[in-house]
Order: structure tokens, then sequence, then C-alpha cells
């Protein structure tokens, strides 16, 4: 097993969580809600972000299967969610659907200008460079791939929820209460179905960045 793989990605995922998570903080503070400021969460510590779950088991026990099984699944987790309080964010449920986004959209920058150095330095995944910068692109697409989905407490949900009219909302507040565990059973029960679909939105973003890049 190689440990010096499971460490850059571990490294990796750390520092992709943590500007995941300042950007939800940041925008939200810049729509009017200074929570995340106020409790110490707009910060490049990523120690403030950690979910031992979503941030170091789940993407670790991914890592470790794709090595002991010769699998390729895309590598995704999260963070612990930055708090805020909706009723002082501007612009109702679109304000906070911007600020739900901002994640996300940290992580596919993330993976367009990690995508790009690994071209710069040759693409070979065989050097040191090429290794680091493979595998933030790969990281950073997974989390993208995932937080974008619109189930609660993903990400995703917030832009669905703005557009969804009031019972459904009802209904989406009654399973976001249970967060964590919703995640860990879509985790395991539609393993397969998930594992489809981030690599489908993985490749045709690799195929974007490709062609941006010239090597399509």
């Amino acid at each position: 097993m190689d440990i010096g793989y499971i460490l850059t990605v571990i490294a990796v995922i750390f520092v992709s969580m943590t500007f995941h998570e300042l950007m939800h903080g940041l925008v939200a503070n810049w729509l009017g809600d200074d929570t995340a400021r106020l409790l110490g969460r707009l910060t490049l510590n990523p120690l403030k972000h950690v979910d031992p779950f979503l941030t170091v088991l789940l993407p670790l026990f991914i890592v470790v299967t794709n090595m002991l099984t010769g699998a390729n699944a895309p590598v995704f987790g999260g963070a612990k969610p930055v708090p805020f309080n909706p009723a002082r964010i501007k612009y109702d449920e679109w304000g906070v659907a911007l600020m739900a986004l901002a994640g996300p959209l940290t992580n596919f920058v993330l993976a367009f200008i990690s995508f790009g150095c690994y071209v710069s330095v040759g693409g070979d995944p065989t050097t040191i460079a090429g290794q680091v910068f493979s595998i933030s692109t790969a990281v950073n697409l997974g989390f993208f791939a995932f937080n974008i989905l619109p189930i609660p407490p993903l990400d995703g949900s917030r832009v669905i929820y703005a557009l969804a009219p009031d019972f459904v909302r009802r209904g989406m507040d009654a399973v976001e209460r249970y967060g964590i565990m919703l995640v860990l059973v879509i985790v395991l029960v539609a393993s397969p179905l998930l594992d489809s679909y981030m690599r489908a939105v993985i490749s045709i973003i690799l195929e974007v960045f490709a062609r941006i890049f010239g090597v399509a």
C-alpha cells in the first residue's frame, strides 16, 4: 500500500475542504450574516472545518478500497458545515443558494487550476508534481460532483430549496435533520448509482478541461 499516495490524498482533501468551507463563510458574510466569522470559521485552519466521517473516514475508505481492489472510484467527501443564519442573509433563499454553491464552485475552480498545472508539468502522473496535481484535480472534481447533488444536507439542495414550493421545503427540512446519517445511507445503499453519476460528471468536466488546455 502506497502510504505516500494516501498522505497526499489526505493533504489535498484538507486543503480542498478548507477552501470549500471558507468560501461558504465568506459569501455568507458578504451577504450580511457574520455567524461564521464570529464563530472563528473564516479561517484557513483545516482543523476548524474537519468532520471525522466526511473529511477523513469516508474519503480514506474510498482510497484504501481503490488500492486494495484495483478500482478507480471517485474520491469525495465533505467537511463540518459552516454555521449560518438564513434570516440574516440578503435575498432570502436565493442568497442562501448562492452561499451554498460557493463551496462546490470553489472546488471546481481548484480542479481547473490543478488540471492546468498538471498539463504545464508535462501531464505525467508518475512524477511527484504530476501526481499531486492529478490527485488535486480528481479530489476537487469529486467534491464538486458530490456536493452539487440536490439532496439535503448537500449544497445542491439549497438551489432546489429556493425554487421549491412550501410543502416541498417542509419535506426537505424534515430530511435535513438527519444530516450525516442520510449521507451515509446514500453512500452505502446507492453506491453503484452514485459511482456512475460521479464518473459521468467528472468525465464530462475532464473532457472540457482537456479541450480548453489543448490536450484533448
